[in-house]
């Protein structure tokens, strides 16, 4: 346990709601939209160290799960806890100081500023804040995930495969306990998904960070994944090991449909 899990165990000991390994939970989320019901009672924890994917078809309710945990969606019901405290209805910087960070399934990079400069905002202005050697953390960060060669180009000027490189250096910067991925490799080609995956897999396990990670390439989230959460139309209805998720019915279904009589 660092220095920060352990503020945390002791600030939250009294109401901790989690237990062992987990380190965040969401507790019958339900959220509607009007008449729609895009997350309909979502229970799931997260554990220290662990990549989960989340998948599932279209409209499933992966991306509102998300904006749900960072806050930019408050549920209609439920809970949610981080490293024991309840986090429910904070405001979404809040949750970046807390210690959850995140990518956008459309690269949200500020166009206008360097890449370095990019990553030094996650640095500055997210958990663990930094008043010394920011740019040489910065830096660091650009170097793992391959970018710090581009360290000085203007993002407008950055292929897209580089801007969602970016957008996890951006989100690994501020030392998250939890980073969301969602969908870094949509419009990318083999060989960018290839070092994406790299890039997933080496800041695990350099940085010691949990993932929960939305992608519709379901073989690259087999292949890194511990485990998996199937989400559809707003449910969960599915959860557990790549070969067993591979192996259910109701997610075989939920993809293919069901088989003709």
């Amino acid at each position: 346990m660092n220095k920060n899990e352990s503020q945390y165990s002791k600030k939250n000991n009294s109401k901790k709601d989690v237990t062992g390994d987990d380190i965040f939970q969401m507790k019958s989320i339900t959220k509607r939209f009007g008449g729609l019901k895009a997350l309909n009672d979502i229970s799931f924890n997260l554990k220290k160290n662990e990549i989960t994917g989340l998948i599932g078809p279209n409209g499933a309710g992966k991306s509102t799960l998300f904006n749900v945990a960072t806050s930019i969606y408050k549920p209609d019901s439920g809970k949610i806890f981080l490293m024991g405290e309840n986090i429910t209805g904070k405001r979404p910087h809040q949750i970046c100081w807390m210690g959850i960070s995140r990518t956008f399934q459309l690269a949200k990079t500020f166009l206008s500023m360097t890449a370095l400069e990019n990553v030094l905002v996650g640095a500055i202005y997210g958990h663990k804040p930094r008043a010394r050697n920011v740019r040489q953390h910065a830096m660091e960060v650009l170097e793992l995930v391959g970018l710090e060669t581009k360290s000085d180009i203007i993002t407008s000027q950055m292929t897209l495969s580089d801007r969602r490189l970016l957008e996890v250096a951006r989100a690994l910067v501020s030392q998250p306990f939890i980073m969301l991925l969602d969908e870094p490799m949509a419009g990318l080609n083999p060989s960018e998904i290839k070092k994406m995956l790299h890039v997933i897999e080496k800041a695990h396990k350099e940085r010691n960070v949990s993932i929960l990670w939305v992608e519709h390439k379901v073989e690259a989230i087999f292949s890194l994944c511990n485990r998996i959460i199937v989400l559809e139309y707003g449910q969960k209805i599915a959860e557990g090991k790549p070969e067993e998720i591979a192996q259910n019915n109701n997610v075989i279904e939920a993809y293919l449909g069901k088989p003709s009589s």
